[in-house]
């Protein structure tokens, strides 16, 4: 067991854009275009909150 806690787990706040299952499943949770889910995840950085409401205003245009 490694004792560096903070390695270890995934960390479910951040977006790993550059994993195409993470892009998949973002894209279609907001019914995107890739291309509009990778330039949203770009703006908000890693942070799931930030990009999933970076979505929301998308949608709503």
């Amino acid at each position: 067991m490694p004792d560096i806690k903070k390695s270890v787990g995934r960390d479910r706040r951040r977006v790993a854009a550059k994993q195409p299952y993470e892009l998949s499943y973002f894209k279609r949770k907001h019914k995107l275009t890739e291309e509009q889910a990778r330039k949203i995840i770009k703006e908000a950085g890693n942070s799931r909150e930030k990009a999933n409401a970076l979505a929301e205003n998308v949608k709503k245009a």
